[in-house]
Order: C-alpha cells, then structure tokens, then sequence
C-alpha cells in the first residue's frame, strides 16, 4: 500500500488477483466495490468501476454517496488501482465513466464528479500516462 496517502480505508484484496475485484467499507457503513474489466478484443485494456453496493440503494448499482468520506474513499480508491497496476503491469489502458448524480443535467460536458476524479487521476497514473478526457469518460494510455 502506498505510504504517501493517509487515511486509506481497510481494503478487501481479491483471493485470486486476476479477478479484479476489490472492497472496502466506510466508518460511516458504506460498502464500496471496485471492479476491473477486461475488454473482451484487448486484455490489456481495463474499465474501472466504482460505487456503494450497500443494500439500501437497492438496484442502483455503483451509486456514490456524500456522507463527508469522498477524500478517505478517493485515497482508497487510488491504493486499490495502483495495487492492481502493480498485480498487472501489462494493462496499459485505463477507462472509466463518471456518472453524473440524480437530477444533474445531462448537457453538462463535465460532471462533478468527473471533476473531482480529474484531480486524482495524477495520483493513481504517474510519469508515463496520458490522460484524454471527453465529457464524464475517461482514457489514460501508458505513453510510448
């Protein structure tokens, strides 16, 4: 785990490292998941998805929530993919969606949240990544 972020949460390791599957839970008592897909025509290239599977959100798979913990939950999020960076050094394309929040317009070319993934997309992908931005989607491509 990397030393240089403070307050990450206790993360749940996947058994088998190759099923990209993580989790950690709040103090507040949200359950979050993180997962890592491959592209089916290129291994090497991974999707990340993140949010709250907590039950009470019933169905609304990978909501996230404000309850004060953003900055806790973000550090833990930036421990886990730079663990699975580390567990597979040949992926070398990175995606993700920001989703936008309930009632947040649709024409909106950034949502929050993609703002504040913005700011720690430097903290996960470090020297030798290249970031492409497009409305609430993400690229980051290992530079050749």
């Amino acid at each position: 785990m990397p030393g240089d972020y403070q307050n990450i949460l206790t993360i749940e390791y996947p058994n088998i490292p190759s099923a990209g599957v993580y989790y950690f839970n709040t103090n507040s008592g949200l359950r979050y998941e993180v997962r890592f897909g491959r592209l089916q025509d290129n291994i090497l290239h991974a999707n990340i998805v993140f949010g709250v599977i907590n039950e009470e959100f019933e169905g609304e798979e990978y909501i996230t929530t404000n309850r004060g913990e953003v900055y806790q939950v973000m550090n833990t999020i930036v421990a886990i993919v730079k663990d699975y960076m580390k567990e597979h050094p040949k992926v070398n394309v990175y995606e993700f969606n920001a989703v936008g929040r309930e009632g947040e317009p649709e024409t909106k070319t950034e949502n929050v949240r993609m703002q504040l993934y913005k700011r720690y997309l430097p903290k996960i992908f470090e020297t030798g990544w290249v970031f492409h931005i497009d409305g609430n989607f993400a690229l980051v491509k290992k530079s050749i």
